[in-house]
């Protein structure tokens, strides 16, 4: 039998309240959040924990891996005694010296990113409360996930039941995210690792948030629940239905989006109009209808409003280019933004009729409107798209080729556009052969674009680039077809029985996390190479929002795409994608999963618990090839904060900071044995926690290198080794030079290497030492004492 327990409280003001007793005026009663206690999983040390409730187990960590900063510049701006010069050891007016001013900087951003996933959380369960009311359950695998939320388990104590549940966890996280928002303030903190413990809450909130979002979705929206065979879909510039107006929806809040799509089925026009998305939104809505279509990731915005066949635009919120309605207005397509986070200056029509709007937009009144009722954007979407169609034709913006010939002779030869781009990319070459005629240049630097456009801005003489670079493509483009699987969800129980004890072991090489946006150095494609080199060696691929979209479009030889290749199960060998960004924390829900499905560890408010458990035992890495936002911050600052390792591309060094291991100070890698309560070596694993790669090449080595744990078997070691060491060889030419400080025994070396790896440690003076039962905590060795 359960009772109920009261962990924090909260106030309620009643003006007036009439009762047969009589009338109170000016009444306040405290309650407190009260959890209901479970004895078969009882309440842990920590729920709601607030930012100082795991800041001691933060500093374990980042005694481990310590910042390693690289400033942007050696200024603070913050406020008006600036600026002021940290450089060579000084103090700004506050007080800050460059370390804590950097890290105060990652801290801000986590916070906006967590602010962003959270807010998008309460838009998403406030519409859909309204719309399917608070008691509509959550169920995000049927019957096959018992623990729905593990994130919000593990943080909050609670397993929530219902949406209105989740509006409760929402105050908690936006409660949490103001008092981290308050600390980036003028005269708060001063520590630099306490900053960064902030930054690990930050990205903790936002793993909670993300999770609401998409538990919220998920349940009311009927998306695959932790379905290994989701549906695939279209994905490519081709696959759209160029005959059919069709109507282009950008960002991740979907109701729009859904609605859209259901005002086509209501009113019989479903195949009648494409509905196409880029970001996010595209992932979520072929969740929603596998019919709908995705465009492409977030770069390919500018490319495919300014070919000219998108006859509308919708927008929601996150990652959106701010000035779009520009181009819109360029190709003559209506513009509608609904939401309240991203208005560009638009007039409020949400309480006009849609008769006015529809002729407003089509006529040419306004160039867009906001509209804040997702059943009023569906229907004014879709009426407008019909109409507007056969006015403007598909009118694209893109120049002739004889046009970019004439213009690029205007060319100063400044070179400011290569200094723009954040990718270095020859565009002074290019220009100056497409002046001869050539544009083979151009169509050549297609694949690296990431579509900022920034080479335009930096023009004298305002060269439309990006447009030169896609028309030189533009038959390529076209041609763009591809496949990829909807978004899952969840990981089903009976998947994790399966894997949690092989990969625990060591005996599945780890798990491969592909997220964040699309500034990749060189193009996409090194997403796809990044992943097809581990599920051939039979890791789990796991992916989310453009890394998802990205690795689907590349074909091999025989036209195929990954998520054709490859099963969408949750094994060795499988490549799932998982979702959007929102989606992130079913690949840390997995983990966690694995240890109370595997480990039988209590999961409830025990964050420090399973955080301590994934760090030692589950070889997980995240990778963001292509991390551009702040959420993209957050979301890696809540994978740091469970102990698993990220890396990010060359772009991600702009995040200012890194956290490296140092495996030359054996002193940082003790741990305690549980088993006999020493404190032993446990080897440099993972090495890093936060590291930018300069080259594909270098990430996938690191890769192979950092799903090592200290809990690994003797055969699992091996096995990982065996991964590592021939990565190494392939792609660096040479076998790595600290082989010794991660073989434990001699029964930990591939035996198709011994006699060659036996040599290596007999040079090195290297001796066996024991694998412990390892662990950071030292409570956990006097619970099991007692």
């Amino acid at each position: 039998m359960g009772v109920c327990m009261t962990v924090k409280n909260v106030k309620l003001n009643i003006k007036e309240l009439e009762t047969q007793l009589g009338t109170f005026k000016g009444l306040q009663i405290a309650i407190g959040r009260v959890v209901e206690e479970d004895l078969k999983d009882p309440l842990g040390p920590t729920p709601f924990p607030s930012i100082a409730d795991l800041r001691e187990w933060d500093r374990k960590l980042l005694k481990r891996y310590p910042p390693f900063y690289v400033p942007f510049c050696d200024v603070c701006c913050f406020c008006t005694f600036g600026k002021c010069d940290l450089s060579q050891g000084k103090r700004g007016a506050c007080g800050l010296d460059m370390a804590a001013q950097q890290s105060r900087i990652v801290l801000l951003a986590c916070c906006i990113g967590a602010a962003t996933h959270t807010g998008h959380a309460r838009h998403l369960v406030h519409h859909l409360m309204e719309e399917f009311g608070g008691d509509s359950p959550i169920d995000v695998g049927r019957d096959a996930v018992d623990i729905d939320a593990p994130v919000t388990t593990i943080v909050t104590g609670i397993r929530p039941k219902t949406l209105g549940d989740l509006d409760v966890i929402l105050d908690y996280c936006e409660e949490q995210v103001t008092h981290l928002l308050s600390c980036c303030h003028t005269g708060m903190e001063g520590d630099n690792i306490d900053f960064e413990s902030k930054a690990f809450h930050a990205g903790m909130i936002d793993q909670v948030g993300m999770e609401i979002a998409d538990m919220a979705q998920i349940s009311l929206y009927n998306f695959p629940r932790a379905d290994p065979d989701a549906p695939l879909t279209d994905i490519g510039w081709g696959v759209c239905d160029t005959s059919k107006p069709l109507i282009l929806v950008i960002g991740h809040n979907v109701p729009p989006a859904v609605e859209i799509i259901d005002y086509l089925i209501e009113n019989q026009l479903y195949g009648q109009v494409e509905v196409a998305g880029i970001c996010c939104t595209a992932i979520d809505m072929t969740r929603y209808n596998a019919g709908a279509k995705i465009v492409g990731p977030i770069s390919w915005q500018l490319r495919f409003i300014r070919s000219g066949v998108p006859d509308l635009i919708v927008v929601d919120e996150q990652c959106i280019r701010t000035n779009l309605i520009e181009d819109a207005q360029k190709i003559g397509a209506p513009f509608i933004a609904a939401s309240e986070k991203n208005c560009q200056g638009l007039e409020d029509r949400t309480r006009d009729t849609t008769d006015d709007i529809v002729r407003d937009l089509v006529e040419g009144n306004v160039p867009g409107v906001l509209i804040l009722d997702p059943d009023k954007v569906g229907e004014v979407a879709v009426r407008v798209a019909r109409e507007v169609a056969p006015l403007r034709k598909k009118r694209g913006i893109f120049p002739s080729l004889e046009e970019i010939v004439e213009e690029t002779k205007r060319c100063h030869r400044c070179l400011d556009c290569q200094r723009a781009c954040p990718n270095n990319l020859p565009i002074p070459e290019a220009v100056s052969l497409a002046a001869e005629g050539d544009l083979s240049k151009f169509a050549s630097l297609y694949q690296d674009c990431v579509g900022c456009a920034r080479c335009e801005s930096a023009c004298p003489i305002r060269l439309p680039l990006h447009s030169y670079i896609m028309k030189a493509s533009e038959k390529r483009m076209k041609e763009e077809k591809f496949k990829i699987r909807t978004g899952r969800g969840a990981i089903q129980d009976i998947e994790i029985r399966r894997v949690g004890g092989p990969l625990v072991l060591g005996e599945i090489p780890g798990i491969v996390a592909l997220v964040g946006c699309a500034n990749y150095p060189h193009g996409g494609e090194e997403v796809a190479e990044i992943a097809e080199e581990f599920a051939r060696r039979k890791y789990i691929v796991t992916a989310t929002g453009c890394a998802a979209m990205s690795m689907a479009m590349v074909k091999d030889e025989d036209g195929l795409t990954i998520y054709e290749k490859y099963p969408g199960a949750f094994d060795a060998g499988g490549v799932l994608n998982i979702g959007s960004c929102v989606s992130n924390p079913h690949i840390a829900g997995a983990a966690i999963k694995i240890a109370r499905i595997f480990a039988k560890r209590n999961l409830r408010a025990n964050y420090e618990e399973i955080a301590d458990y994934i760090h030692n035992r589950v070889g997980a890495v995240g990778v963001a090839w292509g991390a551009m936002s702040q959420k993209a911050a957050s979301i890696a600052s809540g994978f740091w904060r469970l102990g698993v390792p990220v890396i990010v591309g060359p772009h991600g060094i702009k995040y200012r900071r890194m956290l490296l291991g140092r495996k030359d100070r054996e002193e940082d890698w003790y741990v305690y044995n549980a088993s006999t309560g020493e404190k032993v070596y446990g080897g440099p694993v993972p090495e890093h926690l936060f590291y930018a790669a300069e080259t594909k090449e270098e990430a996938i080595v690191l890769i192979a290198k950092l799903v090592m744990r200290a809990n690994d078997t003797t055969k699992g070691r091996a096995i990982k080794l065996t991964h590592w060491i021939d990565l190494h060889r392939r792609l660096y030419g040479t076998m790595p030079d600290d082989i010794h400080l991660f073989v434990r025994r001699k029964a930990d070396i591939p035996l198709t290497m011994r006699s060659e790896i036996l040599k290596i440690l007999e040079e090195k003076g290297w001796e066996e030492r024991e694998i412990p039962d390892p662990t950071l905590l030292k409570r956990l060795i006097r619970e099991r004492a007692s």
